[in-house]
């Protein structure tokens, strides 16, 4: 039996990244009367899955038939191998203007009337980069947090540094330290060291130690890295230590290679909660406290505003 929320539900905001799949049904008065998740992302899907797997995830909520229900989607399925490729915003962007760069993906006459936001990307010899999914983070931000202008970092498989004025996007930069810590864990000879379930007190250790060691001298993280495996033979160095040291090593140069970003000005981490805490402490030790925003909670209220903005 479906329930009431079915007939209640306005419109559908869409988080659709890499690896997961978030929903939320919006009432009136942007009151979110449910909220569903799943690891169908992009990278799992064909072009030509993205109605099904939207409306399969909807059914408990969603009758097949009714009147038009809008579908507000950030995030990879607008990626060139997504569901339909929306065009980026050039940066310097007015995040404003996301929903009127919208491209609509569903075909006449379906029920759910989806419609993809645009990323945001950077031109230009030795700046080029992109982003999908976090400009509507940024959005949120600017929603939950007025008038906040300063540095964004958004902590995850690929963090983004973001110059951020008002709703404008300045500028920013792609490090990839999330995908090279899965990467070394996984793939390199530091596999053979980092095989703990990464809790407990020799994680905490060895992350702060690596952490030290990045923040302070970044330019060397290449002959850091070698000292995870040194230590599991040499040290006896436990599993959990050396991926706490991957962690810190590798979060710490990023700290301290961006320190020139950070400046005197405020600074917020948007993302995942355990995620930002861990550069929370990292920005810590450049003398520098952040604003934490929960990552989920700033799509959210992006899509919102950018829903708003159409309207």
């Amino acid at each position: 039996m479906r329930g009431r929320v079915t007939a209640e539900s306005e419109w559908v905001a869409v988080d659709w990244g890499t690896s997961n799949l978030r929903v939320w049904g919006i009432g009136s008065g942007g009151r979110v009367l449910f909220a569903r998740a799943s690891a169908q992302g992009m990278a799992t899907l064909a072009p030509d899955a993205y109605p099904r797997i939207l409306a399969d995830i909807l059914a408990p909520d969603i009758a097949p038939a009714g009147r038009p229900i809008d579908a507000l989607i950030c995030g990879m399925a607008g990626a060139r191998h997504g569901w339909m490729e929306a065009p980026y915003l050039d940066a310097p962007a007015d995040l404003g203007t996301l929903a009127g760069a919208a491209v609509t993906a569903s075909e006449p006459g379906a029920r759910l009337c989806a419609r993809i936001l645009p990323g945001v990307c950077q031109r230009g010899g030795g700046v080029e980069d992109v982003m999908r999914g976090e400009e509507t983070q940024l959005l949120g931000l600017t929603t939950l947090v007025p008038h906040f202008s300063g540095i964004v970092c958004m902590p995850g498989t690929h963090c983004k540094w973001v110059v951020l004025s008002g709703r404008r996007v300045q500028r920013f930069a792609t490090v990839m330290t999330g995908e090279l810590f899965d990467v070394l864990r996984a793939h390199s000879v530091l596999r053979h060291a980092c095989t703990g379930s990464g809790q407990g007190p020799d994680h905490a250790e060895g992350f702060n130690i690596g952490l030290v060691a990045g923040v302070d001298a970044p330019q060397r993280l290449p002959a850091m890295l070698f000292k995870v495996r040194a230590g599991a033979l040499l040290s006896a160095r436990t599993p959990d230590w050396c991926a706490g040291y991957l962690s810190g090593l590798l979060i710490g140069a990023e700290i301290g290679a961006q320190r020139e970003w950070i400046g005197s000005g405020d600074l917020a981490l948007v993302g995942s909660t355990g995620l930002v805490e861990l550069y929370a402490q990292a920005m810590a030790k450049v003398g520098k406290q952040a604003l934490i925003i929960d990552g989920h909670v700033a799509s959210l209220a992006g899509l919102m505003a950018a829903r708003q903005a159409r309207d």
